[in-house]
């Protein structure tokens, strides 16, 4: 009796392991279902980074040429708004050459730095994890270009800094801006509102320039059926609209 006890508790136990057992692996596999992106989600994944990597290589193309930003009117670089008063001067007595020579050399200097955000970028989004996939593709028009502003702006700004200041010292550009700069530092106000470096100032303008370029390209791809180069593209983002 008390052996066909043991037998029958004995059963009852490995029945119950055995079921214990059953449901682990079924939550195993549950979780790694859940950890794991479907298909379409992957899909998605990949049409996104193509996004990017397309808009990224398009922004690059468009802004470092030359007059990538000399000749468009949207992210061309300007003397620093403090700084146009003194430009105005200069102008009416004759230095309007030098004034615009020094625009000219700032914006060779921001077309001669672009090329080298490509590698950044490419490898920000190499760095995407999923959930930063998602948050862009179900974002505003230009969710993706702001990412890329979040994750790559300092890494940027110490690329940009050797190609800038090259181009303009090639250009001249420091001893000319200096020489405005000196004219505005001479008027009172010059301590309460004082200007930005000249390397610092070209830098900032060329990165604001060359992410509104990326945002331009991020809206047509995410609007316009034409500005799909790729099927996968053309699949992922013809399903989104």
């Amino acid at each position: 009796m008390k052996k066909t006890a043991a037998l029958f508790f004995s059963a009852i136990f490995f029945m119950t392991v055995s079921a214990q057992a059953f449901d682990l692996g079924a939550l195993l596999k549950q979780a790694r279902a859940a950890a794991t992106p479907a298909t379409g989600d992957t899909k998605v994944a990949n049409g996104l980074k193509e996004a990017l990597r397309v808009g990224a290589e398009k922004a690059v193309a468009l802004t470092g040429k030359q007059d990538g930003y000399f000749k468009n009117e949207a992210i061309k670089i300007l003397l620093p708004e403090k700084l146009r008063v003194m430009e105005l001067t200069m102008r009416k007595i004759g230095l309007g050459g030098q004034v615009d020579q020094l625009v000219l050399s700032m914006n060779r200097a921001a077309e001669a730095a672009a090329p080298q955000a490509k590698s950044i970028f490419f490898k920000a989004i190499t760095e995407m994890s999923f959930e930063d996939i998602q948050k862009v593709y179900k974002g505003g028009d230009t969710a993706a270009t702001q990412y890329f502003q979040s994750k790559t702006t300092p890494e940027l700004t110490k690329l940009f800094g050797p190609a800038v200041t090259k181009t303009m010292a090639d250009y001249n550009v420091s001893k000319m801006y200096q020489g405005i700069e000196s004219k505005y530092n001479a008027l009172s106000a010059a301590k309460l509102f004082p200007v930005p470096k000249a390397e610092d100032y070209v830098i900032k303008q060329s990165l604001n320039g060359l992410f509104k370029v990326m945002g331009n390209q991020e809206k047509a791809i995410r609007h316009d059926p034409a500005a799909r180069v790729t099927q996968l593209l053309k699949d992922v983002f013809s399903q989104k609209a």
